[in-house]
């Protein structure tokens, strides 16, 4: 009879074990009734909706499903798509709302969730601060005199500093909890007074240093809780704008070591690889395309992407691969072309300290407002320099090429373009054409290449490719 008993006392444990399983989110909101109402979450910049309820006569439903959500800022959605109010979505996923839309936040209760009791407590004492110190900014500006205006600055300071106190006494008072973690990932380090810097005096790299080495201190990069609120991404954003070098090898160094950190959790390494895929796969600055070729070979390459759907892993691959012939520093990819008379110019047979490759289409209406400009620093500055200009047809008729130069007199220009057997050709042999080889995707494109045919700068306006030029030259003047 023991034995039974004790057989059966495990039964009643599993079977409550798999009753608290998944999600179950009741939730009153007056004054909808018979109206949908949705469950939504944030995803890094982005939100989505995970549940809907069509609320009953007495404004009731319930979200609920059989696999548990992901923790993170979840937020309850009006029948017209308005965000109501955000709550807090982790371990416990079985709990209840009550709520009434006239009277927001107030009127909002829990029950059978910590967080959210937590949450609610503090943003109730957050807003009404923060409506205080919104109050004082406005009196700020109509400070009468200088000892007014510091009193009000003051006032803002106390509390601010009263916000900060609130955060970490939670957060000493519930170290493991949700609401511990979301204060964590919004608190800004702390610089240390002038006095305590290296000679007693502010040493902006000291300063520097410290506050990038204790950006990420007390966050979990591997707690994909993160992702799903509004404040990492904008965090993630702004240490790699302005904390990391922005050279790729520093890059992909910090890259590396996030995401070796992220790897225990699947979440947080598929929204990082994402993100940083996306940020440098049409990058802000030249030459940090080397960032997304470096993610490409080491994680999607090798199949740690196995997320992305087979379109998407289509496109990055195309566009890998056209990046890898193209990358700063490396040598260019040879072109052989003929130019109007038939005769064949290599462009390694060029003997020049630099050549502007300048890929354009005279029928492109851009192109017909930059190449005559091209022309006209090739003709004021490049020439006298010992520039070649290596002028390459991308499409449009060779009657009309012709005419182009002849037109807008592009004379000393080497200008060419591809056969049509040629390109028939490499197509047969399965060799990248120069638009893949030159990741050639709109005109005009131009390249900088120094005498040993490597690429110095790329996809830059005609004014910045003579600003890299006359750097270049007077770097090698004053050396």
């Amino acid at each position: 009879m023991k034995y039974t008993s004790l057989l059966f006392c495990l039964l009643l444990i599993n079977l409550a074990i798999l009753a608290q399983a998944g999600y179950n989110i009741k939730i009153t909101l007056a004054p909808y009734k018979n109206a949908k109402i949705y469950l939504g979450y944030h995803y890094g910049k982005m939100k989505a909706l995970a549940d809907s309820v069509v609320l009953n006569e007495n404004s009731s439903g319930i979200f609920s499903g059989k696999e548990p959500l992901h923790g993170g800022i979840y937020f309850i959605v009006s029948p017209r798509k308005e965000i109501l109010f955000e709550i807090l979505v982790d371990k416990n996923q079985h709990f209840s709302i009550v709520a009434d839309t006239v009277n927001l936040p107030r009127s909002i209760s829990f029950s059978g969730s910590t967080d959210n009791i937590q949450f609610q407590t503090y943003s109730g004492f957050a807003n009404q601060a923060g409506q205080e110190i919104s109050r004082l900014n406005a009196t700020l500006k109509n400070a009468k005199n200088a000892k007014d205006s510091l009193g009000i600055r003051s006032k803002i300071r106390s509390l601010s500093v009263s916000m900060s106190a609130y955060r970490d006494s939670l957060s000493k008072k519930y170290p493991g909890s949700f609401l511990s973690m979301l204060f964590n990932a919004i608190r800004e380090p702390e610089i240390p007074a002038a006095i305590n810097h290296p000679g007693g005096k502010y040493d902006s790299n000291y300063a520097y240093q410290y506050y990038k080495s204790h950006y990420w201190e007390g966050i979990s990069i591997n707690d994909e809780r993160l992702v799903r609120t509004p404040f990492f991404e904008p965090k993630l954003e702004k240490y790699y704008q302005e904390l990391v070098h922005p050279h790729s090898d520093s890059i992909r160094k910090e890259i590396d070591g996030m995401l070796l950190t992220a790897r225990s959790d699947k979440e947080m390494f598929k929204y990082l690889l994402v993100h940083f895929v996306q940020k440098y796969i049409n990058p802000q600055y030249m030459g940090q395309d080397a960032v997304f070729v470096h993610l490409f070979e080491k994680y999607i390459n090798t199949g740690q992407a196995d997320f992305f759907t087979a379109q998407y892993k289509d496109f990055v691959s195309k566009r890998a691969y056209s990046l890898m012939a193209n990358l700063i520093g490396q040598p260019a990819a040879n072109l052989e072309m003929v130019d109007t008379s038939g005769r064949t110019i290599s462009l390694y047979n060029i003997q020049s300290e630099y050549i502007v490759i300048c890929f354009w289409d005279p029928a492109c209406s851009h192109c017909k407002e930059v190449v005559p400009k091209v022309d006209s620093l090739y003709k004021a500055k490049w020439e006298k320099m010992g520039v070649v200009v290596y002028g390459v047809k991308v499409d449009g008729s060779r009657e009309d090429w012709i005419k182009f130069i002849k037109e807008y007199h592009l004379t000393n220009w080497l200008h060419v373009y591809q056969l049509p057997e040629q390109q028939t050709a490499e197509n047969a042999a399965g060799k990248p054409g120069f638009r893949q080889l030159y990741d050639v995707y709109q005109t005009p494109m131009l390249y900088l290449l120094d005498k040993d045919k490597r690429i110095v700068a790329k996809k830059l306006t005609h004014h910045q490719i003579d600003e890299v030029i006359s750097l270049k030259a007077r770097t090698a003047k004053s050396n």
